[in-house]
């Protein structure tokens, strides 16, 4: 029983970056209506920009940090306005948007890899020696700490921005219904633009993160996506407050999963979980049946 605090503390570390991407994800996709699955790539820009600008400039970890996130919220926003929306002008169908979002990640991560290479790279040179924190007989590193944090952080500030300014109440308008919308005077282009600049610096902040904790390569986006994506659909796709819900069950579930059986069953566990949502509630937990 000595194992169960570690998997507890593992649980939370997973779950917390589960929960920075399928909170933005669930961000974006709650203002458009489409699985953007170029989202994930924002990741792997967000800690190769970090890489860079620690490696080669030798900045500071808040420099890198800053720098990862401002670049991932710029392409991200680059997507919306060279590829999304002139398909949205002209009333391309979901399907469409999917595809062209599919495009966007494949192109993004073979300019990564032509870049960088597709080699493993750390970023433990910008954090240095990192101290731990003992919980019980678990350990967890000040990177991980930082994660549990920002993923708490990114919950708060999606609550304020969401339920306590005139922009979060024009994002749940545009979310409703974006003819609607338009109809009353609410500038849907621009309030979907800044939702991409903020689902995308979001996603950044989690692959900077993720490299700070593991590495980096050139799909590491990819596999983040489908984990936040699972998050979301079991939270309820579209909730911000669902996605970080999900995550956490999800990074639960997957590390009490594999207690007595190989860590290899990981992805089947997350995948049986999407599988068995999709089959009895479909619009997850706190999503609303349409």
């Amino acid at each position: 029983m000595d194992i169960v605090p570690q998997l507890i503390v593992n649980s939370v570390i997973a779950g917390s970056l589960y929960a920075l991407v399928a909170m933005s994800f669930n961000l974006v996709f709650g203002a458009t209506r489409f699985f953007n699955l170029a989202h994930g790539s924002l990741a792997a820009v967000g800690g190769y920009t970090a890489f860079f600008i620690g490696d080669s400039l030798g900045a500071s970890l808040p420099a890198a940090m800053l720098g990862g996130v401002i670049v991932a919220a710029i392409v991200g926003y680059g997507f919306e306005f060279l590829v999304f929306r002139p398909l949205r002008r002209r009333k391309a169908s979901n399907l469409v948007l999917l595809v062209a979002s599919l495009g966007a990640l494949t192109a993004l991560e073979a300019v990564i890899a032509i870049l960088f290479t597709s080699q493993f790279r750390t970023l433990s040179f910008l954090a240095g020696t990192t101290g731990i924190v003992h919980i019980g007989t678990g350990v967890m590193t000040h990177v991980q700490v930082g994660i549990l944090a920002a993923a708490v952080l990114v919950l708060i500030g999606s609550w304020l921005l969401l339920s306590r300014t005139s922009f979060g109440r024009a994002v749940r308008a545009v979310s409703d219904d974006e003819e609607v919308a338009k109809i009353v005077g609410i500038n849907t282009d621009k309030i979907i633009a800044v939702v991409f600049i903020i689902g995308s610096a979001v996603a950044g902040l989690a692959g900077v993160l993720a490299g700070l904790d593991t590495g980096i390569e050139p799909r590491m986006g990819f596999s983040l996506l489908l984990k936040g994506v699972i998050a979301a659909i079991v939270g309820g796709i579209g909730s911000v407050y669902g996605g970080f819900l999900g995550a956490f069950l999800l990074g639960f579930a997957e590390n009490f999963g594999i207690w007595y059986i190989s860590g290899e069953w990981k992805d089947a566990i997350a995948f049986a979980i999407l599988i068995l949502f999709l089959l009895f509630r479909p619009q997850g937990i706190l999503g609303k049946k349409r």
